[in-house]
């Protein structure tokens, strides 16, 4: 009777003791696990077109073909991108002068005219003097030598960062060689009673991200080059880089809308001054692209594939930031999508209960 009382106790402690270990090591291993979290993201992403090509040819040959395809892009795209970047750079550093006389005269004149606050003037030369306060306070360096040694340090990081992002495209290689291999096992691993109702929410699930990273790639382009090409139109210097940037971050729902409107306003407050014919286009400019964005963009290219009210979208956005911070905010909608498709399949099932239904009630209420 002792061991039939022990044995439950230890086997509950057998079970937490386990799970706490696994925890502990999944959190060590992390620097590891990340690559691999990476490559398979990637491998789900391009597999569509791998398996349209393997169709035709052999899965490695579709493999190489699409690698390179993609890295092709990739370097016509930065060969056309950097030079436009980089002149855009040199003419936001050239604005810093321009900035520093903005804050004096115009900011701290206005404090100094309608409040008690007296802010400091800031001059060219007082940021590389701050820049060196700065380094010497937080990283001591007392000498050359330790100096060196914390690039050195920084440098090794560096050297370990870039292999793991040369192993990430190794790694998705493999992940996309077996591909069909491994789902037909993990297939194989399902309860038979339960296999064809996981394939199924499985499929929903995967056609919901498909739709969703699909259309969310496109109103990205889409919206950034409807930023961009505005804003230089109105003659933004910086238009090119600023309609990007709010592109790329319109897959946060808002946060693209509203970098990119701060931007361009500073961006305008520098090059044209306190001028409100070029301040309204700008502002013109960003509610055409929300609009273009609410009202075409997203019903054409996404419509109601989420399955998500704007509500939803707003909280699961939110909720995502409050747990995970920016990648929460990030993995929001495309999580959002699959708990949506998990509950409602959830709720189909309810509604088949006796609970539901309320037989056993109506069973009980008859028996009395």
């Amino acid at each position: 009777m002792t061991n039939q009382s022990i044995d439950p106790f230890f086997r509950r402690l057998f079970i937490v003791v386990a799970i706490v270990v696994a925890m502990v090591l999944l959190y060590l291993m992390m620097p590891v696990i990340v690559p691999f979290v990476f490559a398979f993201v990637l491998a789900y992403l391009f597999n569509p077109l791998v398996k349209r090509l393997s169709k035709y040819i052999k899965r490695w040959i579709a493999i190489i073909i699409v690698y390179s395809t993609i890295t092709l892009s990739m370097v016509l795209l930065l060969w056309w991108l950097i030079p436009t970047l980089w002149h855009q750079l040199q003419a936001a550093w050239d604005y810093l002068p321009q900035l520093l006389t903005w804050y004096n005269e115009v900011v701290r004149e206005w404090f100094a005219s309608n409040s008690r606050i007296r802010l400091p003037e800031l001059e060219s030369k007082g940021f590389s003097e701050t820049l060196v306060e700065y380094m010497q306070t937080n990283y001591k360096f007392e000498d050359a030598g330790t100096m060196m040694s914390q690039i050195l340090a920084s440098s090794m990081n560096f050297i370990n960062n870039a292999g793991l992002i040369v192993l990430v495209p190794i790694l998705t290689f493999y992940f996309l060689f077996n591909w069909e291999q491994r789902l037909h096992t993990w297939k194989m691993a399902i309860p038979a009673p339960y296999c064809k109702k996981v394939i199924q929410i499985a499929q929903e699930c995967d056609r919901a991200l498909m739709a969703f990273i699909k259309g969310q790639l496109l109103v990205m382009v889409l919206l950034g080059a409807i930023y961009a090409v505005q804003l230089q139109l109105i003659g933004l210097e910086l238009g090119l880089i600023i309609g990007m940037v709010a592109g790329i971050a319109s897959f946060v729902p808002y946060l693209g809308f509203g970098i990119g409107f701060v931007a361009a306003i500073i961006a305008c407050l520098f090059q044209f001054g306190l001028d409100w014919t070029y301040l309204s286009l700008i502002a013109g400019a960003f509610l055409i692209g929300q609009a273009a964005e609410g009202y075409i963009l997203q019903p054409l290219l996404l419509g109601d594939k989420i399955g998500l009210s704007p509500l939803w979208v707003i909280f699961s956005v939110l909720a995502g930031a409050s747990l995970l911070g920016f990648v929460g905010m990030l993995i929001a909608l495309p999580v959002s999508a699959v708990l949506n498709v998990l509950f409602r399949h959830f709720y189909t099932h309810y509604q088949t209960t006796d609970f539901y239904k309320g037989r056993k009630q109506l069973a009980l209420f008859e028996k009395k």
